[in-house]
């Protein structure tokens, strides 16, 4: 049997991946020629529908969600994967919330204690961790928190955070690059850089004046682990680091007062690419309350098994989320946030793929993973469940190819591979799309930081490659403005009751051939008899990938 050949483009990404058009084995064409809009449509129907109520995690409607992805997989052969023989894998969810009368004061030397006002001066995200905290500590200004001297930039440098509040600048970091920016902006790596400095509390100082501050009415969800430990969470960081908040600037003005460098000086230095930590003077006395809401949610596992004796112990990975918001404020009267495009098509995607893998006798030569993952709207934590436990082990991961909010609203002529730059897995992106007559086009969206936004990315940071192919910009009409029409659409449906089924704009060809294009780039990656590698000097490949 032959197997995909694999085109590296020759050019920039947008450049037509027309002009040489693999072999695809007559079976595989088969089974991709079968993949159905009707089927898609199917599942997208069933799954936005107001009798699921926005699928929100552990809620009886999520719960119906499980029930048919995992009918599903039963009807075409797929075998369980998940715990227990079954096809899930339990993630308990701890929605944690702030109680009233948290309390934040603040001693200058030798001076008088004044306390800072709860919702104007600052905030605290609760401790999913510990029920109550309390910390009276000396306080250090770290910049932006990165400590990175490979790329010769350290705010930690020659700084004693240990024991001590480290409070941070969240002003636009820009004297790195996208990936830079992208990872170290990330909230979680701040808390874990500081942590490791051995800090007791980390404040985040808004970058500009009247910014409002971060608020949780609905909460902060962490997954808990078998323990009952915090496993995975997006606002905490076992270890030393207990108080984690945020403050206005105008507060920040305040822990300023007497300092070595004033805030407008040491903002300038980090604008221009210069560290400016310093101690500062006087104590921060910090104490409040978290109570917690436990739930039981699950990732959906499905397997194909491998052909091959021995790649068939490692696993290529599709996934997609299955939860959305469930029920919330009613926008034009509807208060059910069904989440058709995101993420009933992803899903529906995965389900079409899965059967496309189904129907190939031999199947390919590494295992197949299904995996529909909870929590992705709460800060990826399914995916990152998953990726940190998986329920195969977890050096077998060789790749993860992510399906969230394909966005069809018009036909699909051109792509997005977010994330393949940063690995081998560009070349079956480049492969798959020419079979299909596709264009690859680099990100038309680049501020918006979409890799690390969806669930791809929990895989990324445990080291297996990973991608989310997005559309492109490419029209029917020529004018090739598809980005535009999507911000517009984005503007009025995004994370609103109006992403609905029944008045909601789908394309459903378009869903179609995002899953065969999704299948191809899975399956050339089943099939090599090498598995993806991170490219020399990547900046995720170099942190994550060892």
């Amino acid at each position: 049997m032959r197997t995909l050949c694999k085109i590296i483009l020759a050019g920039a990404l947008a450049t037509p991946a027309v002009a040489q058009t693999p072999a695809v084995p007559a079976p595989v064409a088969a089974s991709l020629q079968k993949i159905s809009a009707a089927d898609f449509k199917a599942h997208v129907q069933y799954l936005a529908d107001d009798r699921l109520r926005g699928r929100l995690p552990g809620t009886p409607g999520y719960q119906m969600a499980v029930d048919y992805t995992t009918a599903q997989f039963q009807k075409m052969g797929v075998r369980p994967a998940g715990e227990n023989g079954g096809f899930t894998q339990k993630v308990r969810l701890r929605r944690a919330f702030v109680e009233p009368g948290a309390t934040l004061s603040i001693q200058a030397a030798g001076g008088p204690t004044a306390p800072l006002a709860y919702g104007t001066d600052f905030t605290f995200y609760p401790n999913p961790g510990a029920p109550q905290v309390k910390a009276d500590a000396a306080l250090v200004f770290a910049g932006y928190g990165i400590s990175a001297p490979e790329l010769g930039y350290d705010d930690y440098a020659g700084l004693d955070a240990t024991g001590k509040i480290v409070v941070l600048t969240r002003q636009p970091l820009r004297q790195f690059g996208d990936n830079e920016q992208q990872y170290f902006g990330d909230v979680r790596t701040l808390l874990e850089t500081a942590a490791r400095h051995g800090a007791v509390g980390v404040l985040l100082a808004a970058g500009k004046a009247g910014a409002p501050l971060p608020n949780a009415p609905k909460g902060v969800v962490s997954v808990l682990g078998p323990t009952g430990q915090v496993a995975v969470s997006r606002s905490y960081a076992p270890g030393s680091v207990q108080l984690v908040g945020s403050l206005s600037a105008a507060a920040l003005q305040k822990l300023f007062a007497g300092a070595a460098a004033d805030t407008t000086q040491a903002l300038a230095a980090l604008r221009a690419g210069k560290p400016a930590s310093q101690a500062l003077p006087g104590r921060l006395s910090a104490a409040y309350r978290s109570r917690y809401q436990d739930v039981d949610s699950y990732n959906v596992v499905g397997k194909i098994e491998g052909s091959d004796a021995r790649l068939k112990n490692e696993y290529v990975v599709h996934s997609a989320h299955l939860d959305h918001l469930g029920v919330g404020p009613a926008v034009n009267g509807d208060s059910i946030y069904n989440g058709a495009h995101d993420n009933a098509t992803g899903v529906a995607s995965v389900l079409e793929i899965a059967r496309a893998y189904s129907r190939l006798k031999p199947a390919p030569k590494r295992s197949v993973l299904f995996v529909l993952v909870t929590g992705e709207e709460m800060g990826l934590l399914g995916s990152s469940y998953f990726a940190k436990f998986p329920t195969v082990p977890k050096a077998a991961l060789v790749a993860d190819v992510n399906t969230d909010m394909p966005t069809i609203i018009a036909p699909l002529l051109s792509v997005v591979p977010l994330g393949a730059l940063h690995s081998s897995l560009l070349q079956p992106v480049d492969a798959a799309a020419a079979y299909l007559g596709l264009t690859v086009e680099a990100d038309p969206e680049p501020a918006q930081h979409r890799f690390i936004r969806s669930d791809q990315y929990s895989f990324v940071v445990q080291g297996v490659p990973a991608l989310h192919l997005k559309y492109g910009n490419k029209t029917a009409d020529g004018k090739n403005n598809l980005s535009e029409q999507v911000q517009k659409w984005r503007a009025v449906t995004y994370h609103k009751p109006q992403d609905n089924f029944d008045g909601g704009t789908f394309d459903w060809e378009a869903g179609r051939k995002y899953a065969q294009l999704n299948f191809l780039v899975g399956y050339q990656v089943a099939q090599a008899a090498a598995r993806p590698t991170w490219n020399q000097g990547d900046f995720f490949g170099a942190r994550f990938g060892k």
